[in-house]
């Protein structure tokens, strides 16, 4: 039963913070670590986490340059042999996910599942748009992040900090470079993870692109990114005309 650290970042998120809390608390799996960052809120967030001080590992409430900035100080404290970071509005998918994923194949570096997508009211949407590669390496974003944070679980040994000169895609760097470093990666085909629609990389739609098109260009060279970026809009085209034809 490794231990695993799940590290929720929250700023002024009253309304969601208890449901992610909770998902993480009712865990079948004990071995966990929980950790809360909060970026000094002031809506009552933290009173809420309070409420919960003696079954949260680590409680920590100051300012911070940004989400990024936050989750590496959850990175800092981690003592896990394994990370996940289910920031707030997120949720474990199930009670008995954690268990589940650690009984797959135990040892890897990494375990990888599946996420929903939930509007605001919490309403599913139904799977990502990018569904999970069969087989993950670092090389599968190429067309898109086709893993979610959520949904990835990766070792410690082989995580190294969030780049701060990302302001909105640090985190599809960050599974890169933990992924370059993977030798025995595992899909656990099941949903693992519920996803809150509308963060910052939503929000900041256009910057967070240009961020991801410069992240990949890193990875996988100038040329080959504009290519696999026409591929990109084409499937994103087709996508659009199959499900219009299918709402008509």
């Amino acid at each position: 039963m490794p231990k695993l650290t799940v590290i929720t970042v929250v700023y002024n998120n009253v309304r969601d913070i208890e449901r992610t809390i909770l998902s993480v608390l009712d865990q079948s799996y004990k071995n966990i670590e929980y950790i809360v960052i909060d970026g000094a809120s002031t809506d009552g967030t933290l009173d809420v986490v309070m409420r919960y001080n003696d079954r949260i590992a680590k409680i920590v409430s100051e300012p911070d340059k940004g989400i990024y900035h936050a989750m590496n100080k959850g990175l800092a404290l981690a003592e896990g042999r394994y990370v996940l970071f289910m920031n707030s509005g997120d949720e474990i998918y199930a009670n008995h996910t954690v268990e589940d994923i650690f009984n797959t194949s135990p040892g890897a570096d990494i375990y990888y599942g599946e996420t929903e997508m939930y509007n605001d009211n919490w309403e599913s949407l139904g799977k990502r748009r990018h569904e999970v590669p069969e087989e993950f390496s670092w090389k599968s974003f190429k067309f898109g992040m086709s893993v979610s944070h959520q949904a990835i679980y990766i070792r410690r040994s082989i995580v190294s900090p969030f780049n701060l000169r990302y302001k909105y895609s640090a985190d599809i760097d960050w599974i890169i470079k933990a992924s370059k470093k993977a030798s025995n990666i595992v899909n656990v085909h099941a949903y693992v993870a519920k996803y809150l629609v509308g963060g910052m990389s939503k929000q900041k739609q256009r910057e967070s692109l240009i961020e991801r098109f410069k992240i990949f260009s890193k990875y996988y060279g100038l040329l080959p990114n504009v290519l696999n970026h026409l591929i990109i809009a084409g499937n994103l085209l087709a996508y659009f005309i199959k499900h219009r034809k299918t709402n008509d």
